[in-house]
């Protein structure tokens, strides 16, 4: 049997239940995991409250974790009992074992703790795409990046350093100000204490951004755009503070010439090798010390709803762990 957090309707924190479940015996292409540690991630709060549907209810929430394969499929030659391994977007993740698709997962170096790697292989590498592939940063840029202390956003602004960006960042705290600038962050913009279109045009030089970061979506949208130069793009991969509302493309073109994307890692991971290939720059930066991942809560799983409630009450700084 294993212990699970799932949830028969959706709705706020109060719906997740931890119950029993027992797990069959892997399947052909599957390995079965004992999970040592699960990250916790705001598309998880998107599936709980049906923002984001789920294929059907009930269902067992979470895309993030990492443990040790305690037995494989019948056709399993890769990965065998012992090996440590982690994965980045695998529905059912909220649970002290499961089974898994074994092309979900990529097996981790000695390099890697198994926190670090549930606390930032989704996180991880929605940042590296992001930096790669939806806009590739080249050393001299400045760049733009909301939620600069949340879990994408302390690997985005170390990340984007690394690469020569010089970074902006907007937080909700002199806290979190002060931990952005530590990982990265060259200007850390509290901007509950006022807009922040003004201090991004001021730092630089009336010319705005050719990129903006944007995981918060309707209350950062409109000034995002504004602080876009000439052909900018506006890459709108969250929506913490809620979806954006419907709004006129011509808009892009007064502003100038502005591109808009709306990302997903689902998509940038869907072929075995993007994965791969993502996995392996992640861990390569993470494990020379360049890119720190901060893990600021861990809760237990029986106390996933507090860490929910927590995370939108934008409590949480970093990455967040369950721990069953």
């Amino acid at each position: 049997m294993a212990r699970v957090v799932s949830i028969q309707e959706t709705g706020g924190p109060e719906v997740l239940r931890v119950e029993d479940l027992s797990v069959p015996a892997p399947g052909p292409g599957e390995v079965r995991l004992r999970q040592t540690a699960i990250g916790v991630n705001y598309i998880d709060t998107y599936h709980r409250s049906g923002l984001y549907p789920l294929p059907g209810l009930p269902a067992v929430l979470g895309r993030e974790a990492a443990g040790v394969v305690v037995a494989a499929g019948p056709d399993v030659a890769e990965l065998r009992p012992g090996d440590r391994v982690a994965y980045p977007m695998s529905a059912g993740a909220y649970a002290t074992e499961r089974n898994i698709p074994v092309r979900d997962v990529v097996r981790l170096p000695q390099t890697i703790s198994d926190r670090q790697a549930a606390a930032m292989m989704l996180k991880g590498l929605t940042a590296h795409y992001l930096l790669h592939r939806t806009y590739p940063v080249r050393e001299g840029q400045t760049i733009l990046v909301h939620a600069a202390a949340g879990g994408v956003g302390l690997i985005l602004c170390q990340w984007a350093k690394l690469l020569g960006a010089t970074v902006i960042g907007t937080v909700g705290s002199d806290e979190k100000a002060a931990l952005a600038r530590a990982h990265g962050c060259d200007h850390a913009i509290v901007y509950t204490s006022g807009g922040f279109r003004e201090r991004v045009m001021e730092l630089t030089h009336g010319e705005g951004v050719p990129v903006v970061y944007d995981s918060v979506g309707r209350s950062t949208f409109a000034q995002s755009l504004d602080c876009l130069r000439p052909l900018g793009l506006l890459v709108s991969f969250g929506q913490a503070s809620g979806p954006v509302e419907p709004f006129s493309i011509g808009v892009l073109a007064a502003k100038g010439s502005l591109y808009l994307t709306r990302p997903t890692l689902a998509t940038h991971i869907a072929r075995r090798a993007d994965l791969e290939q993502g996995a392996e720059e992640l861990f390569r930066v993470v494990s020379h010390g360049s890119v720190q991942i901060e893990i600021r809560q861990a809760y237990p799983l029986e106390e996933v709803v507090r860490a929910h409630r927590d995370l939108e009450a934008r409590k949480t700084v970093g990455s967040t762990l369950l721990i069953p």
